[in-house]
């Protein structure tokens, strides 16, 4: 047979690996055009319609849904008709198809990763735990999210702070998930989801006294300071040093001296010290983070939480810094 000669749909379908049903399927949904048809009214295929019959099943075992292998194809049917012999256009949405596909694929991934360690969670729990933990787990959407997490901060965060203010500091607040989760991270993030979804209801709750317009403070100043020494208390907690006044100290009680519009002196320092032992504390969330953001065997990876009360611990012993 020459080689430009037309095709029988079976001729097509067996030189390209696939069924006949295969064929139809894709020829009638407009992938896979025919040349002709012959005198008894069967289809006619081109020799160009093997390779895009081979692209279009190399496109669907990568599992791009068919929207987009008929983007492809028709963006190599216009390179075609324009004479591009690079194929310009063609790359470019298959390009762009493929880090969909990817990004779908990691998804399902993370899915699948999230349910292994929520099954190995529930099979290696005693047998007691385990209906407490399963309606826990089961209350956690997969791939899991954070943004209850970003709405318990948003609703106890003092209104009307600045976009920018509240952004960083739910960057910070907010953990970000591991991609492969250990049974203990599972559920620290479902006790987690637990603990902000209990707290969204509307009800009111303890606020710090910087929160309160009656105690002279000005919250979008104070949190756009603190963010600088959480950094500085972080990296102490990293490099493992005890609480000590220093640069991180002193930027933290600055943050609240200047958000009242006053000074930082001994006395301020005695009235911050009163004020925080007195502000209601989440210390749970902060330990449920911190479980969350730290890979097995590391030291605890510092947060808000942490960096917070290391300050609040310098601040009461008012010592300087320890020798080495």
């Amino acid at each position: 047979m020459p080689t430009n000669a037309p095709l029988t749909i079976g001729e097509l379908a067996e030189r390209a690996g696939v069924t006949v049903k295969t064929v139809r399927f894709y020829s009638d949904r407009g992938l896979l055009p025919e040349s002709g048809r012959s005198t008894g009214g069967h289809r006619r295929y081109g020799p160009e319609a093997l390779d895009r019959l081979r692209l279009i099943r190399s496109l669907r075992e990568l599992g791009l849904p068919l929207p987009e292998v008929r983007r492809i194809v028709d963006s190599q049917d216009d390179d075609r008709t324009a004479g591009t012999n690079a194929d310009t256009r063609t790359n470019d949405v298959l390009e762009a198809a493929i880090t969909g596909q990817l990004q779908k694929v990691g998804s399902q991934l993370s899915a699948l990763r999230w349910q292994e360690a929520s099954l190995r969670l529930l099979r290696d729990c005693a047998a007691g735990e385990r209906a407490e933990r399963l309606r826990l787990v089961g209350a956690v959407a997969v791939p899991p999210s954070t943004a209850p997490m970003a709405r318990f901060w948003r609703y106890w965060l003092p209104p009307r702070l600045p976009a920018r203010v509240v952004s960083a500091f739910l960057d910070q607040a907010v953990p970000h998930l591991p991609d492969d989760p250990t049974p203990t991270q599972v559920w620290a993030f479902a006790r987690m989801h637990a603990l902000v979804s209990a707290n969204c209801s509307g009800s009111a709750r303890p606020q710090p006294a910087v929160h309160l317009p009656d105690r002279g403070y000005h919250p979008a100043v104070l949190y756009d300071g603190l963010g600088e020494a959480y950094a500085l208390a972080s990296a102490e907690l990293r490099a493992g040093r005890p609480p000590w006044a220093g640069e991180a100290l002193d930027c933290f009680v600055s943050a609240y001296a200047v958000s009242r519009g006053t000074r930082d002196t001994p006395a301020f320092r005695r009235l911050l010290r009163r004020q925080l032992a007195a502000d209601p504390r989440i210390d749970v969330y902060w330990q449920l983070t911190a479980e969350l953001s730290t890979p097995p065997g590391a030291p605890p990876e510092p947060n808000p939480g942490s960096a917070h009360d290391w300050l609040c611990t310098a601040l009461n012993a008012g010592t300087a810094r320890p020798a080495g």
